[in-house]
């Protein structure tokens, strides 16, 4: 069973940066791929960026290329979001997501998830 917690989330103007945490444990971090993703309120869970075991291949939401960056860091057991020229749209609760199988968009496909850290962006 892994566990993962989310960490980093805050209020920030637009425009403004943001880098979430997400700290595992309860398995073997380098097999799984990773995958943050948001839900504002009254609208469904969506993808936001993945990335693959390695770290060498990663996936982002169009909405998000260019301004959001996921990396990890197999020895800390630890992935992480930097979020850029933040817009006020992009308020929501931010989850980290583990899959053992492969890097998707899909959220049927991720085996474990974190309790999720609030992310709000003012006017």
């Amino acid at each position: 069973q892994v566990q993962l917690v989310e960490s980093g989330g805050g209020l920030v103007q637009a425009g403004g940066s943001l880098r979430l945490s997400c700290a595992t444990s309860g398995g073997t971090f380098s097999s799984y791929a990773m995958g943050w993703f948001r839900q504002a309120p009254g609208k469904e869970r969506e993808f936001v960026a993945g990335i693959s075991t390695g770290g060498d291949v990663t996936l982002y939401a169009t909405s998000v290329k260019g301004r959001f960056a996921i990396s990890r860091d197999n020895a800390k057991n630890t992935v992480f979001l930097q979020m850029n020229r933040l817009k006020s749209e992009e308020t929501a609760v931010y989850y980290c997501a583990a899959d053992a199988k492969r890097l998707g968009r899909r959220t049927e496909e991720y085996d474990y998830w974190g309790q999720g850290t609030q992310v709000t962006v003012s006017s």
